[in-house]
């Protein structure tokens, strides 16, 4: 079962709809015990990165969510649900993000380019760490959908999983352990974006 962990905000329907075209099992679900029971989680999140954090505080959820992540069990944030695993972010000044990840969210700056950076850009896959590749099976260049102002600038660059080039190289997903994040949405990526989200269910490795 796929858990999509609903606090609030984020694109559930769609993300759901997109696990559900795979034949997943798949729930929107608040419920820690559902939580806890299912085998994939995954940890959406659009809008602002301090509006997450109050929604997600207010779920009661982040001790489950820290629970699940140091069992090992596959965890897959998109978007601001990417940001909010780092320790905070240029969007919102003295808001503590999970600290999970290590590093600081910072605003996109692209030189007579449109800030937020929206629409279709192609993916810069580096070699992720085992055991997970969310990129398997994906012909280069292959390209996702991308809505933010804001993308992680991790400590340790090599976290980072995959690339964009939008006036300079933008995080697009991290890994580390058990956990994989997408600074794009696979649910809005067509075909590419479903052969992601089946490796992440699948745990496809290279």
């Amino acid at each position: 079962m796929v858990a999509i962990i609903d606090y609030g905000v984020g694109n559930l329907f769609s993300v759901q709809k997109a696990f559900a075209a795979l034949g997943a099992d798949v729930v929107i679900t608040s419920d820690a015990a559902v939580i806890r029971r299912a085998e994939h989680v995954v940890l959406p999140g659009v809008g602002a990165f301090g509006d997450c954090m109050k929604n997600l505080e207010a779920s009661g959820l982040i001790p489950v969510l820290r629970e699940i992540i140091k069992e090992g069990k596959p965890l897959l944030g998109i978007c601001v649900g990417l940001q909010i695993l780092f320790e905070g972010s240029e969007e919102s000044p003295g808001v503590s993000g999970l600290g999970i990840l290590k590093g600081y969210v910072k605003r996109i700056h692209a030189e007579g380019l449109k800030v937020p950076h929206m629409g279709w850009n192609s993916l810069v896959v580096k070699e992720p760490p085992p055991p997970m590749n969310l990129f398997a099976h994906l012909a280069a260049p292959s390209y996702v959908y991308f809505v933010h102002s804001y993308h992680a600038v991790p400590k340790d660059a090599s976290i980072v999983t995959s690339y964009t080039d939008y006036g300079g190289r933008i995080t697009a997903s991290v890994a580390q352990g058990n956990v994989e994040a997408t600074q794009f949405h696979p649910e809005k990526s067509g075909d590419v974006g479903l052969v992601i989200l089946r490796n992440f269910i699948e745990g496809e490795t290279r």
